[in-house]
């Protein structure tokens, strides 16, 4: 079992596949100082595979 857990913009975990880090940091690039000081990802494992969720924004599956 894999538990999942929050992390700030910037801090993606290396346990992510690489492809899933990099469609990360696209997205965190587009965003204001003021967004990337208040808003965090909230990290799930569903069946195994990484689903990240930014604040009010996207959601990525891995």
């Amino acid at each position: 079992m894999q538990l999942g857990g929050r992390f700030s913009v910037g801090q993606a975990p290396t346990s992510l596949p690489q492809a899933l880090r990099a469609r990360i940091a696209d997205i965190e690039a587009s965003l204001s100082a003021d967004e990337v000081r208040a808003l965090r990802w909230t990290l799930t494992w569903l069946e195994g595979r990484p689903v990240v969720e930014l604040d009010d924004g996207p959601v990525l599956r891995g």
